[in-house]
C-alpha cells in the first residue's frame, strides 16, 4: 500500500467510526440513541487508535491536515508531501462520511431534527461566537499536535506498539475536557469533507450545511497545529 492510499484508508476509518458513533447517539430509532457524550468521545478516540494501528507503519497515519502541517513545521515531514497527504485525508474523510450515511440509511427519514443530522457529519458550536469558537479549536489542536509529537518522540511507546493507543487516549482526553464548546473538530478534513458529503447526499429533511461556520474548524485546527509544533520545538528541541 502506498502512503497516499494509506492516508485515504486511515482517515476513512477515523470518520466512519467517529461519525458513526455520533449517528448512533443522535439519530432516531438507533439502539444507541441518547447514549451521550461519553459514547461520542469514546467512538472518536477508538476511531483514531484503530486508524493509526491500521496504517501507521505505512504513512505515519497523520489522518489530519493539522497534524501533517504540524509535523512539517517541526521538521518531521517534508513540505513537498503536505499537499498530497492533505488531499488523501479529504478524500478519506468524504468516503467515511458516505459510509456512515449508508450504514444509517433508514434512520435519516426517521429523524426530524436538522441539527442532529448535520451534527453526524460536522461540528456545530454549543454557543455560536466565532472568536471563542476559534480559540477553542486552536487550544484543542494545540494539545493534539503537541501530544502526538511528544508521544511519537518517546522510543518505548513507538517500539512497543503503544503509540496508537496513547494517541487515542489523547483524543479521548481532548474530547472530554475541551470538546464540549465546539464538538472538537481538531481536524480540518474531518469536518469540511463530511460537511460537503452532507451537502451532496440525498438526506431527507437535512437542512443547510452551515457553511458560514465551516471556516472555524479549518482555520482553528491549522493554527493550533502550528502552535503545537512550535511549542514542541521550543521546549523539547531548543
Amino acid at each position: 500500500m502506498q502512503p497516499f492510499t494509506a492516508e485515504v484508508l486511515g482517515t476513512m476509518l477515523l470518520v466512519l467510526l467517529g461519525d458513526g458513533a455520533v449517528a448512533g447517539v443522535l439519530l432516531n430509532k438507533s439502539k444507541a440513541q441518547n447514549a451521550g457524550w461519553i459514547v461520542v468521545t469514546t467512538g472518536w478516540a477508538l476511531g483514531v487508535a484503530m486508524a493509526v494501528y491500521a496504517v501507521g507503519r505505512i504513512s505515519g497515519a497523520h489522518i489530519n491536515p493539522a497534524v501533517t502541517i504540524g509535523l512539517a513545521v517541526a521538521g518531521k515531514f517534508p513540505w513537498a508531501g503536505v499537499p498530497r497527504y492533505i488531499a488523501a485525508q479529504f478524500i478519506g474523510a468524504f468516503l467515511g462520511a458516505v459510509l456512515v450515511w449508508l450504514a444509517y440509511l433508514p434512520h435519516w427519514a426517521e429523524t426530524e431534527d436538522k441539527s442532529s443530522k448535520l451534527s453526524v457529519f460536522s461540528t456545530i458550536p454549543a454557543i455560536r461566537r466565532y472568536p471563542a469558537n476559534l480559540v477553542t479549536e486552536i487550544v484543542g489542536t494545540f494539545v493534539l499536535v503537541l501530544g502526538v509529537l511528544t508521544i511519537t518522540a518517546n522510543a518505548a511507546p513507538a517500539q512497543s506498539g503503544l503509540a496508537p493507543l496513547l494517541i487515542g487516549f489523547l483524543v479521548w482526553a481532548i474530547g472530554l475536557s475541551l470538546g464540549a464548546p465546539t464538538g472538537y473538530a481538531i481536524n480540518p478534513a474531518r469536518d469540511l469533507a463530511p460537511r460537503l458529503a452532507h451537502a451532496l447526499l440525498p438526506i431527507a429533511g437535512k437542512g443547510d450545511s452551515d457553511w458560514g461556520y465551516s471556516w472555524v474548524p479549518v482555520v482553528g485546527p491549522t493554527v493550533g497545529g502550528v502552535i503545537g509544533a512550535v511549542v514542541y520545538m521550543g521546549l523539547f528541541r531548543g
